[in-house]
């Protein structure tokens, strides 16, 4: 244990196999991540700008965006970078925070779509209640729970994984995943309690979802008595609900990738897994669109 170097630096050699296609990738990547700027950049200014958007739905549809730039942010940028240098390395601290960047970001999508579906509910199943629920401060306190349980949950999963005495500075990612560098530690450190507070987080991610079936449940039944209850469900409930469904699906992959898949897969669809669930900021994207044009019509 003593004789073990202080690891400093991960190197990414998810990115080895790029070579021969790296300026196509580089190319799509950038007008890939332009666009998820333009968009939520788009939404949240309308959002701002017109006093008459100062609603639940859309303050929550602003704050979805503000998520998306944050993840985005902590990604795209140095993968960008990756696509165009030869050495693909990243300091310690640098890949802690990437993780914690990551990782908080997804489950502040969740939990913020848990709050669209929960809005949506009270709006479709309980109208006459909704005005007097859904004030603009217990909006602004949803919010601020969506953003302040994943940021103080990770900042502790970040303190456990950063007490570990490393192994290895080889990460066969393309980005820095906090499961990943704990699998890096040395064989007899110790990783019980990174494990249960891992498990407690996806039970209490896991929850979410299942709120979120239950309320699409009550939308579900409440909607199909009525034309118009139908009509509003398919304009604000069903593209929530595709952003929700690919969203969930693709961290179910990627999560059963990392903790029980084979490291005989090849480096390219590990690749695509981990990159699997950044994709899903294009349906965010179709989401905005879908709403924007709700509003304008």
């Amino acid at each position: 244990m003593d004789n073990v170097s202080i690891v400093r630096i991960f190197i990414l050699t998810g990115l080895n196999e790029t070579n021969n296609y790296r300026v196509a990738l580089f190319t799509f990547t950038l007008l890939y991540y332009c666009m998820i700027l333009f968009f939520n950049l788009t939404i949240i200014m309308i959002i701002i700008l017109d006093k008459n958007l100062h609603e639940p739905m859309y303050i929550l549809l602003c704050s979805f965006c503000i998520n998306g730039l944050y993840g985005t942010a902590g990604f795209y940028p140095k993968f960008i970078f990756d696509l165009l240098s030869s050495s693909h390395v990243i300091s310690y601290e640098a890949c802690l925070l990437q993780a914690f960047v990551m990782y908080s970001s997804a489950c502040s999508d969740l939990s913020i779509l848990a709050v669209m579906a929960y809005d949506r509910y009270l709006a479709i199943c309980r109208p006459l209640h909704y005005r007097s629920f859904m004030t603009k401060r217990r909006v602004c306190q949803m919010v601020c729970f969506s953003w302040i349980t994943p940021l103080c949950i990770f900042s502790i999963n970040v303190v456990l994984t950063s007490r570990l005495r490393l192994c290895s500075t080889n990460m066969k990612k393309i980005l820095c995943v906090n499961w990943i560098i704990v699998k890096l530690a040395c064989p007899n450190t110790n990783t019980f309690l990174n494990n249960i507070f891992a498990y407690f987080t996806i039970f209490l991610y896991v929850s979410h979802g299942f709120f979120v079936i239950w309320t699409y449940m009550h939308l579900i039944q409440t909607s199909v008595r009525s034309k118009d209850d139908r009509v509003k469900f398919m304009q604000t409930c069903v593209p929530h609900l595709a952003s929700l469904s690919t969203f969930v699906s693709i961290i179910i992959i990627d999560f059963m990738s990392m903790r029980f898949g084979s490291t005989d897969l090849p480096q390219s669809l590990q690749n695509f897994i981990s990159i699997e669930f950044l994709l899903n900021l294009f349906f965010t994207i179709y989401y905005d669109i879908c709403v924007k044009v709700c509003v304008f019509t």
